[in-house]
């Protein structure tokens, strides 16, 4: 079967920033749906038309991928606001309660970047904004959408599961 929207893609791969810093290597393929949101429009291009077996070494520009830093993303609160346990790399949906920021944007995930006596840093861009990639990818398998799959846009629970770099490792800083 050739890959094209709406279907499913197994994919393994190797993601490396422009300077070779490994950021992810999945050996076990994951599943993706082509057509919705899981892929980077990018990836979908390249892979439509293809079939198991696809090799291919893809360079994405930050348009391509997470999209240009944004400094305007980058926040200062006041560390009484945060739990005792607060660290880096803790994320948090929307401004804090108790935020005293009234322009923060409410529908972003802010990942704390540094925990101050007096603040706490918080960055409403993804953790690979800005940040050219090098992703080296291979196709595994290419099934039929189910009508699941094909309602929700994504395989998973339609929860974020399964979207492409959706979730970058722990402990990931390159800004």
């Amino acid at each position: 079967m050739q890959i094209s929207a709406p279907c499913v893609v197994s994919l393994t791969w190797r993601l490396e920033d422009a300077h070779g810093q490994l950021i992810d290597d999945l050996g076990d393929p994951v599943e993706f749906y082509v057509g919705g949101d899981d892929l980077f429009a990018k990836v979908e291009e390249v892979l439509t038309g293809q079939g198991v077996g696809y090799q291919n070494t893809l360079h994405l520009e930050p348009e391509h991928a997470f999209g240009e830093y944004h400094a305007e993303l980058v926040f200062f609160e006041e560390r009484s606001i945060f739990p005792d346990e607060v660290s880096p790399g803790m994320q948090f949906e929307g401004p804090p309660p108790g935020s005293a920021t009234p322009d923060m944007p409410a529908d972003v995930i802010y990942t704390v970047t540094e925990v101050y006596d007096t603040h706490v840093v918080l960055d409403g861009n993804h953790p690979l904004a800005g940040v050219a990639l090098v992703l080296q990818l291979e196709v595994r398998g290419v099934r039929e959408a189910t009508e699941a799959e094909m309602a929700q846009g994504s395989v998973g629970d339609g929860e974020g599961e399964g979207g492409l770099f959706s979730v970058v490792p722990p402990g990931t800083t390159l800004h």
